[in-house]
């Protein structure tokens, strides 16, 4: 028969035993002895079932102190399997923008193990503490009041307050990461946008302007491109800012200026005066001396300027200083046409615009829609392509998208428009760049034969002695031919 062990039994198995054990005496000897002896084996067992709660209780103790001693083993274990990892993650070859999420995240685990340490670390303290009060109370021994250690104040942690606190510093340092990331990122491309337009990778595209209700081309936009390599081609939306916070604004009106002039010697060889327009940023429109830099490159090409035509937008034409309306009024004597764009509204002053150069309004389709009916706006716009027109100024619609805007700008009377539904824009043709060939000169005349002068017959005197006549040179032979007749 296997032994029972004590740690197997439950605790108050003793107390039982002991109780039943005393009945069963006192029952058998009735007499003071037997009850004497029946309250002893009582009272031996209740001892007995403490003795076994404590032992149980100890038991109990070194097993919870034995996890947590494994507990911390792995925290240790996993916080050095992490920072390995966070040494592999420096050593790859990433870019930051990757490499910030990853850290992050390495961040945050390890933040959750540190919480997870200082929690093990309080359930040992506090059983630490409860041993020695238990200690104190078994052994009854009240120490001295000079004798009594100042006890270290106690710690309460709230886990749910340090969770939320790490996760607060690891999102600010994410974010903090991130911006760096975006900065160092923004700066690799001003960078490679500053390079491209210093090296001149601007391209042109060309969408037409047609007449309506025709549809046919009477002109064209000229909208910058700028080409980083063979495979990417940035729109005005995506580096205009980066070019007007470096200051390269007027550089690339310069440069989209010359294009354009190019194109406008390019269709004066055509037929149908069709003309090209293009835009200048608004560092250009607000600084005098690029205005001036730019109105000198059209004097230089003045004989082309007929088919140019300048697009301003309505903001900057209602706040020009004296100086950019006088410079103005020096390119329209040059023969440069201006256009208003950018519409917000439709009060204009007609004549105003005409004095002022403007020969085209450019107003979107949204807004001519929005204003079709009086009420709604000061003027209709069924009224405004009118107006315009008594004042000689063309009113254009852009952004028109699709066949049912075309028609309804037609019912308003628009004579021009420009949109997707026409044409997308288009890359420009290279020879459009190229210098015309040189006019070839033309073939001089054959030389006249010197007069011969008069026969003497015609005034009676005698004639001149003839000129004698040459002999004609002996013909050439070879040896072979001699030696051939000499042996015949």
């Amino acid at each position: 028969m296997a032994p029972v062990r004590p740690n197997a039994l439950h605790p108050l198995a003793s107390a039982v035993t002991g109780l039943s054990a005393g009945a069963v005496l006192m029952i058998l000897l009735p007499t003071p002895l037997g009850t004497a002896l029946g309250l002893l084996l009582a009272g031996a067992g209740s001892i007995g079932s403490f003795w076994l709660f404590e032992r149980r209780g100890l038991a109990q103790r070194e097993q919870v102190l034995a996890a947590v001693g494994e507990v911390k083993v792995r925290l240790a274990t996993n916080a050095i399997r992490l920072d390995a990892l966070s040494q592999r993650v420096e050593q790859m070859p990433m870019r930051e923008a990757d490499a910030a999420p990853a850290r992050a995240a390495i961040n945050e685990l390890t933040a959750e193990v540190g919480l997870l340490g200082d929690l093990i670390h309080q359930v040992a303290t506090t059983l630490s503490d409860h041993d020695a009060a238990l200690a104190a109370v078994q052994s009854r021994t009240a120490p001295a009041p000079e004798a009594v250690p100042a006890a270290a104040p106690i710690v309460v942690i709230d886990p749910e307050a340090a969770r939320q606190e790490r996760l607060r510093v690891l999102a600010a340092e994410r974010a903090e990461a991130a911006r760096q990331a975006q900065e160092k990122t923004a700066a690799e491309r001003a960078a490679v946008i500053s390079a491209a337009l210093s090296d001149g990778k601007v391209e042109v595209h060309l969408q037409p302007i047609v007449q309506l209700p025709q549809r046919r081309t009477r002109g064209y936009e000229a909208l910058v491109r700028l080409r980083l390599d063979e495979n990417t081609l940035l729109l005005p939306h995506e580096f205009l800012a980066v070019i007007e916070e470096r200051g390269f604004g007027p550089t690339l009106d310069a440069l989209v200026l010359t294009r354009a002039l190019a194109i406008a010697r390019h269709l004066g060889s055509k037929e149908g005066d069709l003309f090209v327009s293009c835009n200048f940023s608004t560092a250009t429109w607000s600084s005098s001396k690029a205005l001036a830099t730019l109105s000198r490159i059209l004097d230089k090409y003045r004989d082309h300027t007929g088919h140019l035509i300048i697009e301003m937008p309505q903001s900057v034409f209602r706040g020009l200083d004296p100086t950019s309306l006088g410079l103005l009024g020096a390119m329209s004597a040059n023969g440069v046409r201006f256009a208003l764009d950018q519409l917000v509204d439709l009060r204009l002053d007609p004549v105003s615009l005409f004095d002022r150069g403007i020969r085209f309004v450019k107003a979107p389709a949204a807004l001519l829609l929005e204003h079709a009916d009086a009420q709604a706006a000061d003027i209709a716009a069924g009224d405004l392509s009118t107006l315009l027109a008594r004042a000689s100024v063309v009113l254009i619609a852009e952004q028109v998208e699709d066949d049912p805007t075309v028609a309804d700008m037609i019912d308003l009377g628009v004579m021009m428009g420009q949109g997707l539904v026409f044409s997308p824009p288009r890359p420009v043709k290279p020879d459009v760049f190229a210098e015309p060939a040189p006019v070839a000169a033309a073939p001089e005349p054959p030389p006249q034969p010197a007069p011969q002068p008069q026969a003497a017959e015609v005034v009676g005197y005698p004639a001149p002695p003839p000129a004698p006549m040459r002999e004609a040179p002996p013909e050439r032979q070879s040896f072979r031919s001699v030696l051939r007749r000499a042996s015949a």
